[in-house]
């Protein structure tokens, strides 16, 4: 049990907190209060020290880590050293274990480590984490010749000599950075790139290398220019903010800037909702800061690499131009003045176009760089000659690396003031794992990796079209301004169209050119959304799609912008049920254009194809003729035009070998379209479609498309579409047998109610998403297309059925998709009779399902 005075400690550490998240929003210096935090604990220890009488033994109680350099956040570990002069006795090991004891009842998260100096000095050199924390070391009490001696002994030069120390941390850093991203969704402000760890690995290495002890040291000894180290610590204190708050809301040592927690961050560090929401405008800033800390800690560690290393490692150099030379991998100019003529900035950017060899920019380069970045008074683009050196990198074939490069140096917004606006630009959702910025430079890379040999594989499409492009500077500019007017409010497709045009004009471009750009832009989503949730095997959808692309050439160019626009949102996005979508409209609707519109598509010569072709395979197979066409004479026109010969033949076969005493499923052993097609065939009864889609929940089965169609004897022939959560096709044997037996054992009760599902995930519950239900003009006789969204609850189709059962409404077909959070389904609809719904019905739906989703949530 812990003691009295622990308690009262432990409550006197936590009225601190809240004391400090008073004073944090009456806008007290971070610097200060995080000191502040440090000093509160060291009077505890120092108190508690004497309270144990362990004043009595030589022993030396020694702050490391974090906690040595004097900044302590809320919830922070406190590394405690006790460093002890000779063997302990039992007296003085029973004493530290209760005052070791007290501060975890005391409530403190105490790291610690009992040695002598031999056994921390031979530790130290062993693991550069326990050196690290040593060079960070600071005495709390006890004898000071112990500590002294121990301070001596890590500054020798046989304790990490100053070159191993720097190859050590570098080494650490690019493992860190190897296993998170800069611009994650729930970013870990500690230890992603550019966090808290990256100003930390600068701060070891000059401590290690001349022995720094404070941040102006690093201006002293010439690693840093005075505005420099400004921006350091300007960076270093918001991200302690951030830190701070979230170890008191949270009441642990959590660095992760989860959903869950983000607006409370928010509204506690003053964000206000107002054109953009208060979350967004303060992530805006994070990523921009880490942004800037990469970059600083970029050419930190390159100076550190040059001064530690001497010239035993001297890059090699070779010359690029006059003025330009390859040291190593990176650019360098020969004169610090070089960049007073702003051209000189976009030449450096397409001598990286044209040398594959160059991987960054050389330190002083990088210097000068910046200099000249935040001395500019215009825009890039409002200088000619800077117009022209641009549109040479426009049609680089390794332009896009240029760019790359650009855009991590800030000279991309530098060129391009509406490219400043998305710099850090998030949207506050599960979809858009990235910012707008990083998107845009995620989808250039994936236009890039088309043209690259190893992905003909992934994809196989693009591949081809990229180098038939009549010119691919033009999907490039599209690229850089489809989402460049998100944030603004409006449609971001049009007012970026608009921007783009206005690019295209300015910068010479012939008017054909320029309305190929300003048309993608403001059609970028057209192909994604017609392939996910509209009913591609139907013609009238794919002529609609071909009336609005016009011709061959706009269509591949759509088609490489799709799939590199997916592909960049986030990296669960894109799968083979996605790229099958994208193939399959693009093919038909080459085939429409080729074909021209005054030859449609003959709907009942594709029926006749369809049976001609299933009945060769199933003749084949021994299936007798009389027995087939008896079969097919119950099904409708509709199965054989929704589906493949191969399917119809697979079906067929089943259904005749079957026995009647139960439902028929069936599950695919070879991919539909990059999914899994599961069938569903029996005599039709209510609430079928809820009873499969709440099987498929429980057994965590995404639903990507549902063609729902009765026999004319009324049996149901059910296909859908399937994956498992990553994405990928259901494809293992045990699984399958474990999905057809679970649907096979439901489907055989008469009405199955509707189980408990699983709770929303943690991540899910910050997002609210209103149900909206609308109703779209349907082409086709006799059916109502419904629109859906709303949140992406667990069981939602399920729920889904199960409404349209009550509200006696038939279900035709669906197309699943989610974005994010969200469902944004399609549903093609009958009332009882088999006519569209009236009025009145679609109000009566709509009512129905808002109510039985809102009780969901």
């Amino acid at each position: 049990m812990p003691t009295e005075s622990a308690q009262l400690a432990k409550a006197s550490l936590l009225a601190q907190n809240h004391d400090l998240l008073a004073r944090f929003r009456q806008e007290s210096s971070i610097k200060h209060l995080v000191s502040q935090r440090c000093q509160f604990v060291d009077k505890l220890l120092i108190q508690q020290w004497k309270n144990h009488n362990l004043d009595n033994f030589s022993i030396a109680l020694i702050a490391v880590g974090g906690y040595g350099r004097g900044e302590l956040h809320p919830q922070s570990d406190v590394d405690l050293l006790f460093l002890s002069g000779s063997e302990l006795c039992q007296s003085a090991e029973k004493a530290l274990s209760e005052y070791i004891a007290f501060l975890w009842d005391a409530g403190l998260e105490v790291g610690h480590s009992v040695r002598s100096i031999d056994e921390t000095i031979s530790q130290g050199k062993n693991d550069v984490t326990i050196a690290t924390n040593l060079l960070e070391s600071r005495l709390l009490c006890g004898p000071s010749e112990l500590y002294q001696s121990l301070y001596h002994s890590i500054r020798k030069d046989d304790f990490w000599p100053p070159n191993k120390f720097y190859l050590a941390k570098r080494d650490e850093q690019l493992a860190r950075h190897a296993k998170a991203n800069a611009f994650d969704l729930e970013p870990n402000i500690k230890t992603c790139p550019g966090g808290l760890r990256d100003i930390h690995t600068v701060a070891w290495v000059a401590m290690r290398y001349f022995d720094a002890s404070k941040a102006e040291d690093l201006v002293q000894h010439g690693f840093l220019e005075p505005d420099e180290l400004e921006e350091l610590l300007e960076c270093q204190s918001f991200l302690w903010e951030l830190r701070f708050v979230l170890h008191l809301i949270s009441g642990r040592d959590e660095n992760r800037l989860l959903f869950d927690v983000q607006r409370q961050v928010a509204d506690i560090m003053g964000y206000e909702d107002s054109t953009q929401l208060g979350v967004e405008q303060m992530m805006k800033r994070y990523y921009r800061t880490v942004r800037r800390v990469m970059e600083l800690n970029q050419m930190l560690l390159q100076h550190f690499k040059r001064a530690t290393l001497g010239h035993t490692k001297a890059l090699a150099i070779a010359p690029i131009s006059s003025d330009y030379q390859l040291r190593g991998t990176y650019i360098e100019c020969l004169a610090a003045n070089m960049f007073d003529k702003p051209v000189e900035i976009m030449n450096l950017f397409f001598l990286v176009a044209k040398n594959s060899n160059i991987k960054g920019i050389y330190a002083p380069t990088l210097r000068s760089l910046r200099k000249a970045r935040r001395s500019l008074t215009q825009p890039l683009m409002a200088e000619e000659n800077c117009r022209i050196v641009f549109q040479q990198i426009l049609r680089h074939p390794r332009g896009i690396a240029a760019l790359s490069l650009m855009h991590r140096h800030g000279v991309l917004s530098a060129y391009l003031p509406a490219w400043r606006d998305i710099e850090g630009q998030m949207q506050f959702d599960l979809f858009h794992a990235y910012t707008v910025d990083e998107h845009t430079h995620r989808l250039l890379l994936n236009i890039e990796r088309f043209s690259q040999p190893e992905q003909k594989d992934e994809f196989p499409l693009g591949s081809v079209l990229i180098n038939q492009l009549p010119k691919k500077g033009l999907l490039v500019l599209a690229a850089i301004f489809h989402d460049i007017a998100k944030g603004r409010g409006g449609d971001h497709s049009k007012l970026g169209a608009i921007d783009a045009l206005e690019f295209c004009k300015s910068h010479g471009l012939n008017n054909h050119d320029g309305r190929l750009v300003s048309w993608l832009v403001e059609n970028h989503l057209v192909m994604s959304v017609t392939a996910q949730r509209r009913d591609i095997s139907d013609p009238d959808v794919v002529a609609e799609f071909a009336d609005k692309v016009r011709d061959a050439v706009h269509l591949s160019y759509l088609y490489c912008l799709t799939v590199a626009d997916i592909c960049a949102t986030n990296e669960k996005t894109w799968n083979s049920w996605k790229g099958s979508l994208l193939r399959d409209l693009y093919f038909s609707t080459q085939r429409v254009l080729a074909r021209g519109k005054e030859k449609p598509i003959d709907i009942r010569a594709r029926v006749r194809e369809h049976q001609a072709k299933a009945k060769k395979e199933l003749l084949r197979r021994g299936v007798k003729e009389k027995n087939l066409d008896a079969l097919w004479q119950r099904f409708k026109a509709d199965y054989f035009l929704k589906h493949q010969p191969n399917q119809i033949a697979w079906h067929s076969e089943a259904i005749l070998k079957h026995k009647q005493n139960e439902p028929l499923v069936l599950i695919s052993k070879h991919t539909i379209r990059g999914g899994t097609e599961l069938f569903v065939y029996g005599p039709d009864k209510p609430k079928l479609f809820a009873t499969v889609m709440a099987v498929l929940d429980n057994k965590n089965i995404n639903v990507h498309d549902a063609s729902v169609m009765t026999s004319k004897d009324n049996y149901a022939l059910d296909s859908f579409v399937i994956l498992e959560q990553d994405g990928s096709p259901v494809s293992q044997i045990a699984r399958i047998q474990g999905l057809k037996k679970a649907l096979t054992k439901s489907l055989s009760k008469d009405t199955p109610k509707l189980p408990k599902f699983r709770k929303i995930p943690r991540q899910m519950k910050p997002f609210k998403v209103a149900t909206h239900v609308s109703f779209i003009p349907s082409r086709r006789h006799g059916t109502s297309l419904m629109e859906l969204i709303t949140l992406d609850s667990p069981g939602l189709l399920a729920k889904i059925g199960d409404t349209l059962y009550r509200c006696n409404i038939k279900l035709k077909a669906a197309k699943i998709t989610t974005i994010g959070e969200r469902a944004e389904d399609f549903f093609m609809l009958q009332n009882a009779d088999g006519e569209q719904l009236t009025d009145e019905q679609q109000r009566m739906l709509s009512e129905n399902l808002i109510q039985a989703l809102k009780q969901a949530m």
